[in-house]
């Protein structure tokens, strides 16, 4: 919609809108919902409520609470809610619960250390169909 409103006093909306394939009467409903956003769909009305109340309860205690928390806590204050869409919303607003527990690899790679050779030999091209994957599965099976 960017595009078009930098160019639509140069070239007009309908032929811009031909170029990138959109019809021009998308364009006027963006634009009217821009101005107005009663015209909004209800799911955008509902969830623009529903982040406030996720950030709320998220940020009300101490920006720890996951998904399933956040979710139970507003059916709690008679919020109805999908977990699903709890989740989406997070998601969006970039927010999540902190993990328990320190992270750890259980095992490091020793950059020093051979790797074991291409059984292949890079030979991505076979004189018929699927026959490198029949070759990787029959070598597999013999070892």
């Amino acid at each position: 919609m960017a595009l078009v409103d930098q160019h639509r006093e140069q070239y007009g909306v309908e032929p811009i809108c031909s170029k990138i394939q959109i019809v021009p009467s998308s364009y006027y409903e963006h634009k009217a919902r821009e101005r107005d956003p009663d015209r909004l769909p209800d799911r955008t009305k509902r969830d623009r409520a529903l982040e406030h109340d996720i950030k709320r309860v998220w940020e009300n205690n101490t920006k720890v609470y996951g998904v399933n928390k956040v979710w139970r806590q507003l059916i709690r204050e008679g919020i109805q809610v999908a977990r699903c869409t709890v989740e989406r919303l997070m998601k969006k607003l970039g927010i999540q619960g902190t993990r328990r527990g320190k992270k750890y690899w259980a095992t490091r790679a020793d950059v020093l250390a051979d790797r074991p050779t291409n059984k292949v030999s890079q030979q991505f091209v076979g004189k018929r169909s699927k026959q490198l994957e029949i070759y990787r599965i029959s070598f597999f099976l013999a070892a």
